[in-house]
């Protein structure tokens, strides 16, 4: 299986973890977006240190790749801290939506900072991809509050930030970091930042609550080890289109679990998505054969 395809993989599983994370902060209530975000970061430090345990793999990092830690750590704290005041300060779809500029803002880091050029069926699948979105969040879309929208909007350029600097580390090979101890850098961090909130404002929590942020934080450890190798594996350009998938596992967990139905535009929406996923797809595999064939 070449890299492209295995980054595609690590996508998929990604959003499916991502959209779980999300259904378990929405269903904790009403609680701050940082102590979420604790509980979230601090489940994924224990499994992060859990499999470097395992592997035996030391919990060291090379000094020339310090600042991109933590500009990976620091972008990605402010990511999920966002993400989970949209979560909770807008309509679901919308917030979903936001955190999923995302990859354009990846795409947008990764030609600026790591000089990938981009390719005009990679340019025409994730702008396909962001009008099929459009098409899910249409008539709330215009009435969103100003401050948790642009909040959002950050999250979704913290995101971006982070998964190019995933990438720029992965481009390193033996001279960069494994996936683990990128997730335990930057849960380690998160958890050290937003300790400090928990000390002095923590808000009391049922134990029904606690264990929704639990599996949130479960979740969301699956994700980031799985968005993580999917950046070391292939470029942002060729694979980030996927991650829209998210809004199809966020409308079946909507259903079966909030019995939420989507109308007849947010199919239309999901089509396009799958159907510039497939595109993509297609379009990566026939230059992987060309690129064997040369």
């Amino acid at each position: 299986m070449s890299k492209q395809y295995k980054g595609i993989l690590c996508v998929l599983a990604a959003a499916f973890f991502f959209a779980i994370m999300n259904a378990c902060v929405r269903a904790s209530g009403d609680l701050p977006a940082v102590q979420k975000a604790f509980f979230r970061n601090v489940v994924a430090l224990i499994c992060a240190y859990a499999v470097l345990k395992r592997s035996g793999t030391p919990v060291r990092w090379k000094k020339e790749n310090f600042w991109m830690l933590l500009t990976r750590a620091a972008a990605g704290t402010i990511g999920v801290i966002c993400n989970f005041y949209a979560v909770d300060h807008l309509v679901l779809s919308d917030a979903t939506m936001l955190n999923k500029m995302s990859p354009f803002f990846a795409i947008l880091f990764s030609f600026l900072l790591l000089k990938e050029n981009l390719k005009l069926y990679q340019i025409i699948a994730v702008t396909g991809s962001f009008i099929g979105s459009l098409f899910i969040i249409k008539p709330t879309f215009a009435n969103m509050d100003l401050l948790p929208s642009l909040v959002g909007l950050v999250g979704g350029l913290g995101a971006g930030v982070a998964y190019t600097m995933v990438r720029k580390l992965g481009m390193k090979g033996e001279n960069g970091e494994k996936g683990p101890l990128i997730v335990l850098f930057f849960s380690g961090f998160s958890c050290l930042v937003t300790l400090p909130y928990l000390v002095f404002f923590y808000h009391p929590m049922e134990v029904r609550q606690l264990l929704f942020l639990l599996m949130a934080g479960v979740a969301g450890a699956g994700g980031q080890f799985a968005i993580t190798a999917a950046y070391t594996y292939a470029p942002a350009r060729e694979i980030s289109v996927y991650d829209y998938t998210q809004v199809i596992f966020s409308a079946l967990l909507g259903f079966f679990l909030f019995g939420q139905l989507p109308d007849r535009y947010s199919i239309l929406g999901y089509v396009l998505i799958c159907g510039m996923g497939v595109y993509m797809f297609l379009m990566t595999r026939r230059e992987v054969k060309r690129r064997q064939e040369e």
